[in-house]
């Protein structure tokens, strides 16, 4: 199934739940792509571009990068939670109609630092959609701060999930 990405930038929550993210790639100029989440589909708009459907519930990095003639103008990573029929969420571009934003972080050197601590997560023998949603938001605040993120371990993905569990 193709969408036209002009119904997808004014399309409200769908009909059948998923939030969906506009990929696009435009080698050295624009580069848009998930660094890591379960995709459910995906959806060819052009040979530049394409549609992904998340979940709700769904955690995804989703990275921006642009550039022009001179060098890079823009890099950012977004860790979000794909949110469900009724939610509150925020707006976000290229997501429609928006998510929980775990972290959202701008500027090469940090995205970096973000992109090492998914790298550790992995390391740590954890997919990172399935990390505790808090990690991601400690990650971010840590960065903020100019201090680097305690790497997240077995052992704290063993205590969030038995957390998960009692919650319910």
């Amino acid at each position: 199934m193709t969408v036209s990405p002009s119904t997808m930038r004014h399309r409200q929550p769908s009909d059948d739940g998923m939030t969906r993210v506009e990929l696009t790639w435009i080698e050295k100029r624009i580069e848009h792509w998930i660094r890591f989440g379960r995709v459910a589909a995906d959806e060819i708009v052009d040979r530049r571009r394409r549609i992904v459907p998340f979940r709700p519930g769904a955690i995804f990095a989703f990275v921006r990068w642009a550039a022009n003639d001179y060098g890079t103008v823009s890099s950012r990573i977004d860790i979000v939670r794909a949110v469900g029929a009724g939610e509150p969420f925020t707006t976000l571009p290229f997501v429609r109609p928006g998510g929980d934003i775990l972290l959202k972080i701008e500027g090469w050197p940090k995205v970096q630092q973000v992109l090492a601590a998914i790298d550790a997560t992995e390391a740590a023998g954890v997919d990172p959609c399935d990390a505790a949603p808090d990690h991601w938001r400690h990650v971010a605040n840590r960065i903020a701060a100019g201090h680097q993120p305690r790497p997240y371990t077995l052992e704290r993905h063993r205590a969030w999930l038995k957390r998960r569990e009692i919650e319910g």
